[in-house]
């Protein structure tokens, strides 16, 4: 498994520094592969949840895209939230927020993380969670 994740975090801030991706297809894309998903099926199905969920009012994309990862590897639906829910809340103390117009300052003016860096703190998050739960995938 660790050889599964090696520089994935490096290839989830890659996939969205290119431009072909959003922050959610950025880290689903990066760690497509360890979940047994192809990278195209991926880039599909994470595709309307940039910028927010496509709006900047939800929540952050490289979130949704960790959740995606999280949920192709549990084993129903209860611990697919209950291994969600700590890179939620990893995620929120570090940055002070999870919704995309908080985190970019949009109505305070005062951005709390840039789009690369959500994505690097989420797939920091994942990579960790997969080092701590996944093995001998």
């Amino acid at each position: 498994m660790e050889r599964m994740i090696e520089g994935k975090v490096e290839e989830a801030v890659a996939n969205k520094r290119c431009g072909r991706y959003n922050c959610a297809q950025s880290v689903a894309c990066a760690f497509a592969e360890v979940a047994g998903l192809d990278v195209s099926t991926a880039e599909r199905l994470t595709g309307a949840f940039g910028t927010g969920m496509g709006c900047m009012e939800g929540t952050c994309g490289a979130l949704v895209g960790a959740g995606f990862i999280v949920s192709a590897l549990s084993a129903d639906r209860v611990s697919a939230m209950k291994n969600l829910r700590g890179i939620v809340s990893a995620f929120q103390a570090k940055n002070g927020a999870t919704v995309c117009k908080v985190l970019k300052g949009i109505e305070s003016g005062v951005p709390l993380r840039s789009c690369d860096g959500c994505v690097e703190d989420a797939a920091t998050l994942l990579q960790d969670f997969l080092r701590e739960n996944v093995t001998n995938r």
